[in-house]
């Protein structure tokens, strides 16, 4: 019961300010437009209290997720008055720029949080402080071809003594972009190994180890997606992977390049949980398309993290960084949905968001504050697609009116938005109804 309370607390949190700061973002740009904005409503149905400034009314309602923000004549199935402070009274392209306020504010406090994520709370996993000591090296990788081997020690590389595990993915970071070759020395039994690779591609965590070998990084589930293989098979949180067909791990990108090179067949898993050794038979699942990985199973790690500072430039630049892959892993998503490339049992609705938010609040604010930040994303994004009754679709109708220089008629403006209404209600169910398929025993 505690667990769900808090849940519910957390999407009223995550999901109701990222909702607000969307409205607050109309609101803003409608009042610089001269609009006259009857209601600024933090929460939904029947009003608590409030006050009224001007021509506003800034209350508080009892349905306390998001909030809405109504504004003077922009129903066009309503009477207007012909006051120029209504919203159909002014010029397209400020009802354009009204509109697109929303997202707008979806996107730059996204951003914002996460800088400030970044400049005051930083996070650094904890083993990338530490000496490059190897504890694997993957299947058939530069790597395994050059000799290095379980147990060397990296001494050098690019010029850099005895460095730790993030210099060593920096300098071939900076390898990769010049598409340079790099130098190496390892350290095994006392001798000193000479190593030089061309560098290829290190675009994902993992690829810097196809060049320099495993760090010690223990294999630690953090997350089970619901509906997947690894809660199908049961799998839980906080169960430490050991061993996949027989062969022991110690990296958490061992353990995904695994994953990989199964081609889709059961893996037997061993796995500590508390005190026991236990075997579980897992099939993996094949990605969606455009997916950085081919194969998934539906964990996330849980891995030892340190947090530090970080100049403000950098973390704005960190956070610039993480909004545009949020960004174009949401864009592609939602094209494949289009295509039927991805199936909607694959998304989230608002028992999953719940859930998410929850489980973000037990970890921490930091996980608070980054799926703040990608609930916000996905807001911007969606409320764009062209879609009747979202802003994407006022926009369209804006764009249409603009090239045939005319308004469209009532009738038909409540036409596009009843197909849109019934649209995304048809959405709404079917979500809702997998998520709970999602939450049921032995689903």
């Amino acid at each position: 019961m505690t667990s769900f309370l808090s849940w519910v607390f957390a999407v009223v949190v995550v999901l109701g300010l990222m909702v607000l700061v969307h409205e607050f973002g109309h609101f803003i740009v409608a009042k610089l437009f001269g609009v006259r904005v009857d209601v600024f409503s933090l929460g939904f149905g029947p009003r608590l209290f409030g006050l009224r400034r001007g021509d506003t009314d800034y209350r508080v309602s009892a349905l306390p997720v998001g909030g809405y923000v109504k504004m003077a004549g922009d129903n066009p199935a309503e009477e207007r008055s012909g006051d120029p402070a209504e919203f159909l009274s002014k010029p397209r392209w400020q009802r354009f720029f009204i509109i697109l306020a929303g997202p707008t504010m979806n996107f730059v406090t996204a951003f914002l949080l996460l800088a400030g994520l970044f400049t005051f709370h930083a996070p650094k996993l904890a083993y990338q402080i530490k000496p490059v000591e190897v504890v694997g090296v993957p299947k058939d990788s530069p790597a395994e071809k050059a000799g290095v081997r379980a147990g060397d020690r990296l001494v050098e590389i690019a010029g850099i003594q005895n460095p730790d595990w993030e210099q060593a993915e920096d300098a071939l970071q900076a390898a990769s972009k010049q598409g340079s070759e790099i130098s190496m020395t390892f350290e095994r039994d006392g001798q000193t190994i000479p190593v030089t690779l061309q560098v290829g591609r290190v675009a994902t965590n993992c690829e810097p180890y196809n060049f320099i070998g495993y760090p010690a990084d223990p294999v630690v589930i953090d997350l089970v997606t619901l509906g997947m293989p690894a809660e199908r098979s049961g799998l839980r949180a906080d169960d430490q992977i050991i061993a996949i067909n027989g062969q022991p791990l110690s990296s958490w990108c061992q353990f995904v390049d695994s994953i990989q090179q199964s081609m889709g067949q059961p893996l037997q898993m061993e796995i500590r949980r508390g005190d026991q050794l236990r075997h579980f038979q897992v099939h993996p699942a094949q990605a969606p398309p455009k997916s950085s990985l081919r194969w998934q199973v539906g964990v996330s790690p849980r891995q030892t993290v340190i947090f530090g500072k970080m100049p403000w430039t950098e973390a704005s630049q960190r956070a610039a960084t993480v909004s545009v892959r949020f960004s174009q892993q949401i864009v592609l998503l939602v094209g494949d949905l289009f295509r039927g490339r991805v199936s909607l049992k694959q998304v989230s609705g608002p028992l999953g968001i719940m859930q998410l938010s929850g489980q973000a609040a037990q970890r921490g604010v930091a996980d608070v504050v980054n799926v703040m930040a990608l609930i916000g994303i996905n807001l911007g994004i969606l409320n764009l697609l062209p879609i009747p009754i979202l802003d994407g679709g006022h926009i369209l109708m804006l764009a249409i009116e603009s090239t045939i220089r005319r308004d469209l008629s009532v009738k038909l403006k409540e036409r596009f938005v009843y197909v849109g209404l019934v649209f995304l209600l048809m959405v709404f169910v079917i979500v809702m109804y997998n998520d709970v398929l999602k939450m049921l025993p032995g689903r």
